[in-house]
């Protein structure tokens, strides 16, 4: 009897590694000359799960009784059971008499839901047609298997926590979802049927009829997900109607479709996800989240999954438990939003292409976000939600789609207060400096005449941000060029534009600040002065967020800190959303103040461009319109307002965008009246025809 001991590498020497052949082609037979060769070489292909080389290794007399497939399927069986996540093995001794051997090993599984498990088996060796060959049992997996034994996780899955506004009021919650349903072949009355339908969804009847019309007769086929309280309400019609049928689970609830950009929503795991929520402890049939911070809080909404490790027979008798781990509790996210409001705001927006960011000018916090068209994601949790989930995708508007983060446009005049304030600080002019307006501008030559939107006569550079006058400011960045063509972007770069905000949670877009080096790289052509000139007014190449403009405005208004916005406050008890100044705007405080009584003129002064928008308005409003000409030449500009209130104590910023509508002024800025109302409790001033809500081209 000989004892070959201290073998702990797992890797035969070169003379004994064997080629394996294609997968799908018989396992080939490896032919190594010593028991510890081979059971070197058999570890290494359970370590690296190279189920033909193991195959290749059993004994004649073991690959005789079991086949390659039923190999790999033990194995991996069982690592999917036990959701591990790293498998290793050290050989420990081999001990050898005659023709027969065996293998002490130790086995190390790190897995997702128990920990790490450590145990030793081992392995029994055959000398046989010349070689040394394993044989084949299911403790070489995990002492206990042998023949018919298997290894089963029972999961310990923590309820999903609930996602909250600043109030404690729900924006995504688990609760019962009540699908009602038809069942074709069984509707005895269908105006009876389609009556209940309609007072319990609110679908028109046609609509209804469309879900199950066409499906298999003896199917049930949900219409609709109803509140589990309208299901009581109507109880007695829907117990009585031959041919309905409502069904119950439980799932995510969205409160009224609030923020769906922010919230996100939780779809089922993909297969193309599968694996690695499982390397996680996830059992693979749960939701998870899909976006916004459904997504992002997924490790603290979902909490940590338990489980317990059990040994079974072959008839479901539980013969040891190996390891259990209780779960820890979910932790629920409590953002920055306030439900009712953010309702408000969403509603203002409407169907219409835009957006509305309101920050808290003092913190950064997101007091509301809307992009618009919005859309309810109760439609992805829903499993009557298929042809909600179509009109989705299908939409030509794209509500899917972040105008506020991921929409990126030129912002027109709003870009006036960079230009001012690096005339100011940069370009050695005065708020007094004056400037001859006639309605145009022909400083670059008869062939580049730029118009003005008015007439605006001799006036002043501050009175210029107030009465928006473009050809100001085409001076302005002609003077500015002329100084040096980088001024005016590295002030956009310290205003917070062309970097994304930082935002967590929500997928963002940086923007574009263009600059010299930037179109020499892009387009191989030299900066112009034109291109100053245009990047002046917030034309050009220019591309901002609406969220950063609100984060810009948010900094005018407090005094100069720019604050990297947030949405989450807390997640359980812990504070996590606290004040992040990112930078200060390179403004004095003198000049900073020129420009904060230039804004609080847009909305009092008579040159002001929104000042018939703000009249009888209680809360003072400073802001700046701008109306930025967008790609093609039959397209509308871009609405925009840009403010912040009260003028004169400030503490909210907003920004109101709406592609392809008209006049800063005409749409964007009563709209924003609408939101300062909204905010602070007052009636909404109703808008102007030409504001009102219309197909967008």
């Amino acid at each position: 009897m000989t004892l070959l001991a201290g073998c702990r590498g797992n890797t035969p020497t070169a003379t004994q590694t064997a080629t394996l052949s294609p997968t799908g082609t018989p396992a080939p037979t490896l032919v190594l000359d010593t028991p510890e060769a081979t059971a070197a070489a058999f570890l290494l292909a359970w370590d690296t799960r190279n189920y033909e080389m193991m195959y290749g290794l059993l004994s004649p007399t073991s690959r005789a009784a079991v086949d390659l497939n039923a190999v790999t399927t033990r194995a991996e069986g069982a690592l999917r059971a036990t959701a591990v996540v790293t498998a290793t093995t050290a050989l420990q001794a081999v001990l050898q008499e005659g023709d027969r051997a065996q293998a002490t090993y130790a086995i190390t599984w790190d897995t997702a839901l128990v920990g790490t498990l450590v145990t030793e088996t081992t392995m029994g060796l055959t000398y046989q047609d010349a070689h040394w060959g394993v044989e084949w049992s299911g403790d070489l997996i995990w002492p206990g298997l042998g023949a018919s034994n298997y290894l089963y996780m029972e999961y310990e899955i923590p309820a999903r926590a609930n996602i909250y506004d600043r109030n404690g009021l729900a924006l995504a919650s688990e609760g019962t979802i009540v699908t009602v349903g038809v069942i074709p072949n069984q509707i005895q009355d269908e105006q009876a049927v389609l009556a209940v339908l309609s007072q319990v969804t609110g679908l028109t009847p046609d609509e209804a009829r469309s879900h199950y019309s066409g499906q298999p007769a003896a199917w049930w086929t949900p219409i609709a997900d109803i509140p589990a309280q309208v299901s009581i309400d109507n109880a007695h019609l829907l117990l009585n109607t031959p041919g309905i049928e409502a069904r119950e689970k439980d799932g995510r609830l969205y409160w009224g479709g609030a923020a769906p950009h922010i919230v996100g929503w939780v779809l089922p795991i993909s297969a193309e996800e599968l694996e690695t929520y499982r390397r996680l402890g996830y059992r693979g049939d749960e939701s998870v989240g899909a976006s916004g911070l459904e997504h992002w809080g997924e490790p603290y909404l979902s909490g940590t999954h338990g489980g317990s490790l059990y040994l079974m027979n072959a008839a479901g008798q539980t013969l040891a438990t190996i390891a259990t781990r209780d779960a820890a509790p979910s932790q629920p996210l409590y953002t920055t939003l306030d439900r009712e409001f953010q309702g408000q705001v969403q509603a203002i927006i409407g169907d219409r292409r835009g957006a509305i960011v309101v920050l808290d000018v003092h913190t950064g916090a997101i007091i509301a976000l809307a992009s618009g068209p919005a859309f309810d994601p109760n439609a992805f949790a829903s499993p009557a939600g298929a042809a909600e989930r179509s009109a989705i995708f299908t939409n030509p508007d794209r509500p899917l789609f972040n105008r506020t983060a991921q929409g990126t446009y030129p912002c027109g005049s709003v870009f006036k207060i960079v230009t001012i304030a690096t005339a100011l600080e940069a370009g050695g002019m005065t708020p007094e400096n004056s400037f001859w307006c006639p309605g145009y501008w022909d400083g670059l030559g008869p062939a580049y005449i730029m118009d003005c939107w008015t007439d605006h006569g001799t006036i002043s550079l501050k009175d210029a941000l107030t009465a928006s006058c473009d050809v100001t400011f085409y001076s302005v960045g002609q003077t500015l060029d002329g100084i040096d063509p980088y001024l005016i972007p590295n002030f956009a770069r310290a205003f917070g534009f062309g970097t994304a905000t930082g935002v967590e949670g929500i997928l963002e877009e940086a923007g574009l600040v263009p600059d010299p080096a930037w179109k020499e790289a892009t387009y191989a052509e030299n900066w112009w002065v034109g291109d100053t000139v245009n990047i002046s007014i917030g034309q050009g190449y220019l591309l901002v967020t609406p969220l950063q403009v609100a984060q810009m405005m948010a900094a005018v208004a407090n005094g100069g800190t720019l604050y990297r916005p947030y949405a989450v406050d807390r997640v359980g008890q812990e504070v996590v959303g606290r004040p992040e100044a990112t930078g200060r705007l390179p403004v004095s405080a003198q000049n900073l103040a020129i420009i904060q009584e230039a804004l609080a003129g847009v909305t009092t002064m008579s040159i002001g461009t929104a000042t018939h928008r703000f009249q009888g308005m209680s809360i003072p409003v400073a802001g700046k319109t701008g109306t930025a000409q967008a790609p093609g030449e039959t397209s509308l500009p871009h609405s925009w307002f840009a403010a912040y209130a009260p003028a004169d104590a400030p503490e909210i910023a907003i920004v109101v965008m709406v592609e392809n509508a008209g006049e800063g002024s005409a749409i964007a800025a009563p709209m924003a009246r609408q939101v300062v109302e909204a905010y602070y409790g007052l009636p909404l001033t109703p808008l102007p025809v030409e504001a009102e809500a219309t197909p967008t081209p």
